[in-house]
């Protein structure tokens, strides 16, 4: 064999390994583009596939005359306003240990005219979520069926407790008209009602949740007092019968 063929068999080689090469380098790059799109799919696919988990159903609350997020007469002599937050473990409290007996002693009663006010995105973006869900839900006639399941199944704060499966979920546990629901969530129909519930808070000076405002008239001036916290029904009693003393009632 001649040196030339020698040198054009060796040219003829490398130029072969060179290929070979190229050829596996693409086949990694179609490899690994292929698997990070199979990942970003799981990504965007797994959150409607996850299992939304236990949903707990609370017992049927009373709530005298509801009325989309309030109860009671709006002509009674005292207005409460709860600024709440659906991920705060206070506002929960109140409503597990407190609210009932106040519904009982003084809305059912014709003394107090209860309002319930989100606080908007307060502690996070479920918060918001859930207020939403709530007066979605409020459209149907099931506000206060939507606050009670979503603090009965409160697990902490943005954990996906409120995830958009999970409010769906109560939604059909309430059975709710899906279709009406689904379009008003995903209008956005509330969220300035939510948002201006966070400014009314920020305007009443309210700095924590739960926040309660007693709003009353005395001689034709508006009064408030103000209750911080999960308080006991003693001391609603205490501020109620205090405004009623101011009203000279």
């Amino acid at each position: 064999m001649s040196n030339s063929t020698k040198e054009l068999s060796k040219r003829q080689m490398r130029r072969e390994q060179i290929r070979r090469k190229e050829g596996r380098s693409r086949l990694v790059a179609i490899l690994l583009i292929t698997l990070g799109a199979l990942f970003l799919a799981f990504l965007i696919i797994y959150p409607s596939l996850k299992p939304v988990g236990e949903i707990v159903t609370p017992g049927i609350a009373s709530r005298p005359n509801a009325d989309f997020n309030a109860a009671g007469d709006p002509n009674a002599p005292i207005t409460i306003t709860e600024y709440s937050d659906f991920q705060c473990p206070y506002c929960r409290l109140f409503f597990e240990n407190t609210e009932g007996l106040l519904m009982d002693q003084f809305v059912a009663t014709g003394t107090a005219y209860f309002v319930y006010k989100s606080v908007g995105d307060f502690i996070g973006p479920e918060s918001i979520a859930a207020a939403e869900a709530a007066y979605c839900a409020g459209d149907q006639g099931k506000f206060w069926e939507m606050h009670d399941i979503l603090f009965a199944n409160q697990t902490g704060e943005n954990v996906g407790a409120y995830a958009d499966r999970r409010l769906e979920a109560f939604a059909d546990e309430l059975q709710l008209d899906r279709g009406a629901y689904d379009d008003c969530v995903s209008s956005g129909k509330y969220k300035d009602l939510a948002d201006q519930d966070a400014k009314d808070a920020t305007a009443a000076g309210i700095q924590a949740t739960p926040s309660f405002i007693l709003t009353y008239q005395v001689n034709g001036e508006t009064q408030t007092r103000v209750i911080q916290g999960a308080q006991t029904i003693e001391v609603f009693t205490q501020e109620i019968e205090a405004a009623l003393a101011d009203m000279g009632k």
